[in-house]
C-alpha cells in the first residue's frame, strides 16, 4: 500500500467518514439532476484537505532530492500545525516527552547540580549543588569546572549532552573529574538519586542547608519565592508557611517574577491557601461547560498583610494567583505588569503515551470578569495582564534586570560562607518591605485601607449552598481604587513591557532565555 492511500485510509478513520455515507450522497445527487449542487459538507472538506496532505507526503517522499525521514515529515507537520493556533499549543514528541515531564514533575534521576557553561571558558562548570544531594554529599562545590564524566573529557561537550550523561537510572554510579576554584584537581563518585527540584525558595540558604524564608527576623516579615507550579508546589509553599507561622510571622512577601506558570490544579490550591471564600478563577472552553474553582475556608492563612511581587516575565499560573488574591483586597500587587497568558493547556497523550500534544482547549477569567490575555494585536491601553495597584507599579530597566539575576544567581548558590555580600538593591523587593511594614505599623489598617474596603467592587461569593464557605466579612490588605484612571507609565515602563513582546513566541523558552547562559539541572 503507498503512503498516500496510507494516510487517505487514516485520515478517513479518524473522520469518521464511512464510505457508504459518500456513495449515498452521490447516488442521491445523480438521481436528481434538476435539484441544486448540494453544499459540500465539512467532512467532506476535510477528506479533501487530508487527501491534499497525503499526496503533498506523497510527492516529497518519492522525489525529493535526498531521501527523508518519514517521522520526521509527520512531526514537522504536526509542529507546523500547533504553531498555527497560538505560541503555547505544541507537539511534544518522543524524545522532547521526559524533558517536559521533568518540568511538570520536578524530579529526575541525577547526580544533583546545576550545571552552566563558564561564559569565558566555555567549560562546563558547576553553578551549585542541591543539598542532601548524591553530588553535595560526594564534595561537589560551586564554582567547580567538570572535566570529565566517566572517564570522558568534556572540553568540546555541550550542556545538554552532559545532562544526558549525568542523568540516568538511579542507583547507577557517575564518576566526574572536577576541578575545585583553588586549582586542585578531584575524581569524585556517586551513584545516582531521584533528584527533587524545590519550586519553593527563601533568600538565601541557612547554615543547616535549608532555605531561610525569614527576611526579617525582628519585624518577623516572611518571604516566599515560586519559581514555578509544578506537581508538590502547593504542599512545598504550605509546609514553608507553616514554619514561618510557627516563627511568629507577621507579614509576608510572595515573589512571582521570572514565574512562567505550570498547572492549573496547583495555582487554585495556592490561591486557596490565603483566601477564606470566593472566586479563584473560572474557566471556559469551545466543548466545555464553564468551570468555577472556589476558595475554602479550611487551611487558609490569614491575619497577616500580604505584597505579591511579579514582573514582565510572571505568566499564566502566576496571573492566576496574583489576580485572585488582589480582585479579593488579599494582597497588593507590586512590580510590573504581567506577560498575559490568560489560555489554558491540556496534555494529550499520543502513539499511548509515547508523544503528546499540547493543545490550548480554554481561556480563563479572574474574579472581577477582568481580562487576562494578551492577544497578538494587543496594545498598552488595552486590558490585558495584571497591573501593580495603583502607586505600586516599580518598572525594571533592561540593566536592572542583569544586574537582579546576576545578584540572585549569586544568592543561590550552597555555600558554607553564605550568601556573597553585594551593592544591588531589590527596590521591587523593598517596595514589599515598606509596605507590609507600614501595615504592622498601623496594625494592618490605615485610612486608606478602610477607603478601599468601602469601595471595594462585588466579587462573586462561595455558593451559600457550600459547607465550607466563609462566615461573616472578608478581611484584607489595601488594593488601589479601581474606578481611578491609570497613571500614565513613563518612558521606563513602556520600554520595559514592549520588549517583553518582541517575539510573542519566545515564553516556550523563557526560563532558559531570562539568563545569560542556560543553567541546568542534571
Amino acid at each position: 500500500m503507498s503512503w498516500r492511500r496510507w494516510v487517505l485510509s487514516l485520515s478517513a478513520v479518524a473522520l469518521l467518514l464511512p464510505m457508504g455515507l459518500l456513495r449515498g450522497a452521490e447516488e442521491e445527487e445523480e438521481g436528481d439532476s434538476k435539484s441544486p449542487p448540494a453544499a459540500v459538507s465539512k467532512e467532506d472538506q476535510y477528506f479533501e484537505m487530508m487527501r491534499i496532505f497525503a499526496d503533498t507526503f506523497e510527492q516529497v517522499e518519492r522525489n525529493y532530492v535526498k531521501e527523508v525521514d518519514r517521522r520526521k515529515l509527520i512531526e514537522a507537520a504536526l509542529r507546523g500545525m500547533m504553531d498555527e493556533l497560538d505560541p503555547y499549543s505544541s507537539y511534544i514528541g518522543p524524545e522532547d516527552l521526559a524533558r517536559f515531564n521533568v518540568q511538570v514533575e520536578q524530579e529526575f534521576g541525577g547526580i544533583g547540580i546545576q550545571v552552566a557553561p563558564d561564559p569565558r571558558t566555555h567549560r562546563l562548570t558547576v553553578v551549585s549543588p542541591l543539598p542532601g544531594t548524591p553530588a553535595y554529599k560526594a564534595g561537589v562545590r560551586a564554582g567547580d569546572t567538570i572535566m570529565e564524566i566517566n572517564g570522558k573529557s568534556t572540553e568540546k561537550m555541550s550542556v545538554d549532552d552532559a545532562v544526558k550523561i549525568l542523568k540516568g537510572k538511579t542507583g547507577e554510579e557517575v564518576t566526574i573529574g572536577v576541578l575545585h576554584p583553588g586549582g586542585a584537581k578531584e575524581q569524585l563518585k556517586m551513584q545516582r538519586a531521584i533528584i527533587h527540584v524545590a519550586t519553593v525558595q527563601g533568600d538565601s540558604y541557612k547554615s543547616d542547608d535549608s532555605w531561610n524564608f525569614m527576611l526579617d527576623p525582628e519585624k518577623k516579615v516572611g518571604y516566599v519565592r515560586l519559581s514555578g507550579f509544578a506537581r508538590n508546589s502547593a504542599r512545598e509553599l504550605k509546609d514553608a508557611l507553616t514554619d514561618l507561622k510557627a516563627q511568629g510571622m507577621k507579614a509576608l512577601v510572595l515573589d512571582l517574577r521570572f514565574n512562567p506558570g505550570g498547572l492549573l490544579n496547583v495555582a487554585t490550591e495556592v490561591a486557596d491557601l490565603f483566601l477564606e471564600d470566593g472566586k479563584i478563577v473560572s474557566t471556559k472552553g469551545r466543548n466545555t461547560e464553564e468551570r468555577t474553582v472556589y476558595a475554602r475556608k479550611p487551611g487558609t492563612f490569614t491575619g497577616f498583610p500580604m505584597a505579591i511581587l511579579v514582573n514582565r516575565f510572571s505568566a499564566s499560573a502566576s496571573e492566576i494567583v496574583s489576580a485572585a488574591l488582589q480582585d479579593h483586597k488579599r494582597a497588593v500587587v507590586i512590580g510590573e505588569r504581567t506577560w498575559g497568558k490568560g489560555s489554558v493547556q491540556n496534555v494529550i497523550d499520543l502513539e499511548s503515551g509515547k508523544s503528546a500534544l499540547k493543545l490550548t482547549t480554554a481561556s480563563y477569567h479572574r474574579p472581577s470578569g477582568k481580562n487576562i490575555h494578551r492577544f497578538p494585536d494587543a496594545k498598552e491601553t488595552d486590558e490585558w495582564g495584571v497591573l501593580p495597584d495603583e502607586n505600586f507599579m516599580v518598572p525594571f530597566s533592561e540593566d536592572d534586570m542583569r544586574k537582579y539575576i546576576e545578584y540572585r544567581r549569586q544568592r543561590d548558590v550552597l555555600s558554607k560562607e553564605g550568601p556573597p555580600k553585594s551593592d544591588f538593591t531589590d527596590k521591587q523587593l523593598a517596595k514589599a518591605i515598606d509596605y507590609v511594614t507600614e501595615q504592622l505599623s498601623s496594625d494592618g489598617k490605615t485610612e486608606a485601607t478602610a477607603k478601599a474596603d468601602s469601595a471595594k467592587p462585588p466579587i462573586e461569593k462561595t455558593p451559600e449552598k457550600s459547607p465550607e464557605s466563609k462566615d461573616g466579612e472578608k478581611k484584607g490588605p489595601p488594593a488601589s481604587d479601581k474606578d481611578k484612571k491609570e497613571p500614565e507609565k513613563n518612558d521606563a515602563e513602556k520600554k520595559s513591557e514592549s520588549s517583553a513582546r518582541e517575539n510573542w513566541r519566545w515564553l516556550r523558552s523563557l526560563p532558559q532565555k531570562l539568563v545569560e547562559f542556560p543553567i541546568k539541572a542534571a
